[in-house]
């Protein structure tokens, strides 16, 4: 435990410089952007109002009132959110490649170190894991300075109040945020086996190379496959005979499944395919 806990800390820390950035751009840019959309919204409140005669309860009924899902449906808000994910999904792949193709082929290193082989592959993925953990906490620390901007910048007769537990409820932001333990477990726990796919697809490549390539993409398409035959089977079926609790468990057991398979076989790539 005291070996891949280190593992975890090296792959957290090499990831640091650019986590940091990516947590400052969002808080700087969503700052910044419940500004911008609170004073773009009075100020075309003003200009109706006073320009073009139309009273405060016409404007809103024409334009409705300012709430903070107007300004979470805009690209200042989903940008950051859209950057950090791209940058994490990137980093998946990174992760391991900067490994084989740095100066030293570091990855050789890694796999002769007095630990089982499967720390390494762990820790990279806890890594990925804790990383997507800690932009959503960010996210949700600063969401209540975010709702506090908008009131003060725009006055009550002209707004929408809501909490942020609304907020967090609402849309996408209700998976990056979960309502409750068992959809934190599921939306996670998907996040993780999705990991756990593509490390084992990248390991594939790295083992066969050109025949790797292929075979990576197809055990991620039969890990799709798996995943979706619920769905598959009431599209061929003409009945289908499991209630949507049914169905959920089955959905659990097979991804423990692909998950616990893809843990396996990574670890058999690791060990039996990777020589160093």
């Amino acid at each position: 435990m005291n070996r891949f806990v280190k593992l975890l800390n090296f792959e957290l820390s090499r990831f640091m410089k650019i986590y940091l950035v990516l947590i400052a751009l969002t808080i700087i840019v969503q700052v910044v952007g419940v500004i911008v959309t609170a004073n773009s919204y009075m100020a075309e409140a003003n200009k109706m109002i006073y320009e073009e005669g139309l009273s405060q309860a016409q404007f809103i009924q024409q334009y409705r009132s300012m709430s903070f899902l107007r300004f979470a449906r805009s690209l200042w808000f989903m940008g950051p959110i859209a950057v950090c994910a791209a940058a994490l999904l990137f980093y998946i792949f990174m992760i391991w490649y900067r490994d084989w193709f740095g100066k030293n082929t570091f990855i050789y290193r890694l796999l002769m170190l007095p630990t089982a082989r499967i720390n390494v592959y762990l820790a990279k993925a806890a890594s990925i894991v804790l990383m997507v953990l800690g932009l959503v906490s960010v996210q949700l620390i600063i969401l209540p300075l975010e709702n506090s901007v908008l009131k003060w910048l725009v006055p009550i007769d002209f707004r929408s109040d809501m909490t942020v537990e609304q907020v967090v409820g609402w849309d996408y932001l209700s998976i990056l945020i979960p309502q409750t333990f068992t959809e934190f477990i599921l939306y996670y726990g998907a996040g993780f086996m999705a990991v756990s796919v593509l490390f084992t697809a990248i390991l594939f490549e790295r083992s066969f190379k050109w025949k790797g390539i292929l075979l990576g993409i197809g055990f991620v398409a039969i890990s799709g496959v798996i995943m979706l035959s619920p769905l598959l089977a009431t599209v061929f079926m003409d009945h289908y005979y499991l209630y949507p609790l049914e169905t959920l468990g089955l959905e659990v057991v097979l991804g423990l499944l692909v998950t616990a398979v893809s843990l396996w076989m990574g670890h058999y790539l690791l060990t039996k395919k990777i020589t160093v």
